[in-house]
């Protein structure tokens, strides 16, 4: 760009009035409510039971409000931060099944085997949850057999030098636990060995006919 192109732009910028600015914002602001506000309102409306008279219909525990998993300090097999993948501007970002398990026992595959059978019985709609998990140890049984059940389940660690702040009523420590996340990065729900696959099911059925990403 030439001298006189960049004065030339210098000027357009300085004949920006204010109105046109506050115009350009309030346009800004329509397109995403048109993109994304019915999927808030709808969330909004199936976490709270607001205008449902039978109340919210979740079969797993609700985290209120919705933890970022930020907070989490996760990263995935590649040594990336998890987070990275969600967020409305990332156009593959996914919804994701998080089992976290300080001691992998019994409990805690358990949980991988409910994850896997319901990321299955999905069907077409498979594709659009992602499974994952963290364990802190994993006894030498299931490690030999992870490759044959487990493949698809990719394995997360901790942020080096990162101390994770787990969402309220989450303590993998003493109970292992299915963490649901949405395609924003926000922890929404839990499951345990207390919920069947036909819960969770219906939960991720409802959330991905509610969805408009993800």
């Amino acid at each position: 760009m030439t001298t006189a192109e960049r004065m030339d732009q210098k000027d357009q910028d300085d004949n920006v009035s204010p109105e046109q600015v506050r115009r350009g914002r309030r346009t800004a602001l329509l397109l995403f409510a048109i993109g994304f506000g019915p999927m808030i309102f709808a969330t909004i409306m199936y976490y709270t039971g607001w205008l449902n008279p039978a109340g919210n219909s979740n079969h797993g525990e609700l985290i209120q409000p919705p933890a970022p998993l930020a907070e989490i300090q996760l990263q995935g097999a590649s040594g990336n931060p998890l987070v990275d993948r969600f967020g409305p501007d990332k156009p593959d970002a996914e919804w994701m099944m998080v089992v976290v398990s300080e001691q992998c026992a019994s409990e805690c595959e358990d949980l991988l085997y409910l994850a896997r059978q319901v990321n299955i019985a999905l069907g077409k709609n498979a594709n659009r949850v992602n499974r994952s998990a963290w364990l802190g140890s994993v006894p030498d049984d299931l490690s030999a057999r992870w490759s044959d059940e487990y493949s698809s389940m990719e394995r997360l660690s901790i942020l080096e030098g990162r101390a994770p702040k787990w969402p309220p009523g989450i303590n993998p420590e003493h109970q292992p636990r299915i963490l649901l996340v949405d395609p924003f990065g926000n922890v929404i729900m839990h499951y345990g060995t207390e919920h069947t696959g036909k819960d969770m099911l219906k939960d991720l059925k409802h959330l991905l006919k509610l969805s408009q990403i993800g």
